[in-house]
């Protein structure tokens, strides 16, 4: 039996006591924007959320290791900065593939590799160097060049990954943790210290961070990659990627045509 990722209970108290939603209000301005640029009208969307107050205009369901979602019942289904929680992202993938009728949208933000990386450094070397170990602190993220083809496992056509970053100013990494508290994106790995860790671990953590990203105003700087899924519900009707070697016309001959033109 696979491990479990995710402790979801655990997961379930953080996203409760949430406060702060900026990123998750992130995601809908990035969905917002990606849906006019399709340009084309859906009439039964669904999002996919732990945070269903961020998604007022949509109708939303948890995104539960089952989702509650019924074969080819929307044309649109967006995963929304959900699915680096997951215990089985590509089991996600296959049941919102099952949701979409042919030639729907799917829509997937979540967070990535270089999400924290300051904070996974910082705290791994502080709590090498004072308890001489090593614990599960920080979620495991899939990095962007994989996640294609974990689309294509999924059964979707003309898989996109892309991404962007955005960059948070803080006062010290306490002030950093304590957002991550309040984002809900507190510590719920399934094999996470179950007693508190020594006060140590954190202030070394926070001394590290200052010293080696620390900003000329005595800021610090923290990474959160957001990583944008995107893939179509296969129909006859979508353009197909041509076959190897089926090119009219060779790149050597379309550079020298650039270039007599130019």
């Amino acid at each position: 039996m696979t491990p479990l990722l995710t402790d979801r209970i655990a997961l379930s108290r953080h996203r409760a006591r949430a406060t702060a939603f900026f990123l998750q209000e992130e995601a809908v301005f990035e969905v917002q924007d990606r849906l006019i640029e399709v340009n084309r009208a859906f009439t039964k969307p669904v999002v996919v959320t732990g945070y269903p107050q961020v998604w007022l205009d949509y109708p939303t369901i948890p995104d539960d290791d089952t989702l509650a979602v019924a074969p080819e019942a929307h044309d649109l289904v967006i995963h929304a900065m959900a699915l680096h929680w997951a215990n089985d992202p590509v089991g996600q993938l296959v049941q919102c593939r099952r949701a979409l009728r042919p030639d729907g949208l799917f829509l997937g933000l979540m967070f990535g590799g270089q999400t924290l990386h300051e904070l996974r450094a910082c705290l791994a070397q502080a709590e090498a160097e004072i308890t001489g170990g090593l614990s599960p602190r920080v979620l495991p993220m899939a990095e962007i060049r994989d996640l294609g083809g974990l689309l294509q496992r999924a059964g979707f056509a003309l898989p996109v990954a892309d991404s962007f970053t955005k960059t948070v100013l803080y006062r010290d990494a306490f002030h950093l943790m304590a957002d991550l508290r309040a984002m809900g994106e507190a510590n719920a790995l399934h094999e996470r210290l179950r007693h508190p860790t020594r006060r140590g671990v954190f202030a070394r953590a926070a001394q590290i961070y200052a010293e080696t990203y620390g900003t000329p105003e005595g800021l610090i700087p923290a990474t959160f990659e957001i990583i944008c899924l995107t893939g179509w519900a296969p129909h006859e009707g979508q353009q197909k990627p041509l076959r190897p070697g089926s090119a009219v016309s060779r790149l050597e001959d379309a550079l020298k045509a650039a270039h007599r033109n130019s």
